[in-house]
């Protein structure tokens, strides 16, 4: 198998007239070697069954199955889904263990069995054999978090991933409580399992060369109970802690409780100072917040005094 390099790359996109643009964050791998760098770092089981998200003209696609993985690609562009299943023919054979799912990744919510083809249809039926085990990609910069929340959300069979984003990000995913950088995509990856920063990639190894460089984000899938009515009410707390950084916890999360004495209780219950800052708090700190707030809820309201 041989992998794209810089020259193929580019004769690729004149083939069916591409230019990339900003604004659908098209910057393509043009690298061989950082392409088997970025999936060591993911450092997949054997044979795993991994969704590539934006594979654009290939290259990391072509790096996966080099690996001898399979591949399940979910690309929104019509004419880089139109041109990739000839790529992958030409570049790893024709029985290739690829398909192609040509569908806007954040309305994906189930991926089609592996049919050793490459034109399948995006609501062909699911099948449990085919749930995705990994995640690699090289996301789209304007739609990464987002992209990420949802696939760790809509498959929980999701071991391992690895997903190359803009470094601010990805430091921005990885960081820990107390720093300026953590916030809400922090908070909500790490729910899931443990998130590291797994390496930096230059602007060079890119066509067209972005004005950023880049950061890969490995993710280990720790959590299996995916209660979405506790993940709801978890992810509300992370936004309104959030919402007004410089606020304390009594004061951001005001909104959010009922009122400021009503917030005051609630952090007290879960024995967090009303006074810190919601960068101060770890994701079980949360997730005990959000506990007694739905002990609360169930409880109702306290009844009233009948001597008033």
């Amino acid at each position: 198998m041989t992998l794209l390099t810089a020259r193929d790359i580019r004769e690729l996109a004149a083939d069916i007239g591409l230019r990339p643009t900003k604004q659908k964050g098209q910057n393509f791998v043009i690298d061989p070697n950082t392409v088997r760098s970025i999936v060591t770092a993911a450092g997949l089981e054997e044979n795993s069954n991994v969704v590539e998200i934006g594979p654009g003209l290939g290259s990391l696609t072509l790096g996966l199955l080099e690996a001898g993985h399979t591949v399940t690609a979910v690309e929104i562009d019509e004419l880089l889904a139109q041109k990739l299943p000839s790529t992958v023919e030409k570049f790893a054979g024709s029985d290739a263990p690829f398909q192609l799912v040509n569908a806007d990744a954040l309305r994906v919510t189930t991926l089609p069995a592996q049919q050793h083809t490459t034109d399948v249809a995006a609501d062909t039926t699911d099948s449990a054999a085919n749930q995705p085990d990994a995640l690699v990609a090289n996301l789209p910069y304007n739609v990464a978090v987002p992209v990420l929340l949802h696939f760790l959300e809509t498959f929980p069979s999701l071991k391992t991933v690895l997903v190359m984003v803009q470094l601010e990000v990805a430091e921005r995913l990885a960081a820990a409580p107390g720093s300026r950088t953590y916030g809400v995509p922090s908070v909500k990856a790490q729910w899931y399992g443990e998130v590291a920063l797994a390496g930096k990639i230059g602007k060079n190894v890119f066509w067209p060369a972005p004005n950023i460089d880049s950061g890969l984000v490995r993710i280990d899938v720790t959590l299996t109970d995916r209660d979405p009515a506790v993940r709801r009410r978890l992810f509300t707390l992370i936004d309104a802690a959030f919402a007004q950084r410089r606020k304390t916890l009594r004061a951001a999360l005001s909104g959010w409780a009922g009122s400021p004495q009503q917030s005051e209780d609630l952090l007290t219950a879960a024995g967090i100072d009303p006074k810190t800052r919601g960068e101060a708090l770890t994701v079980a700190d949360f997730e005990r917040l959000a506990a007694v707030d739905g002990e609360a809820s169930a409880q109702g309201p306290p009844a009233e005094d009948p001597s008033q």
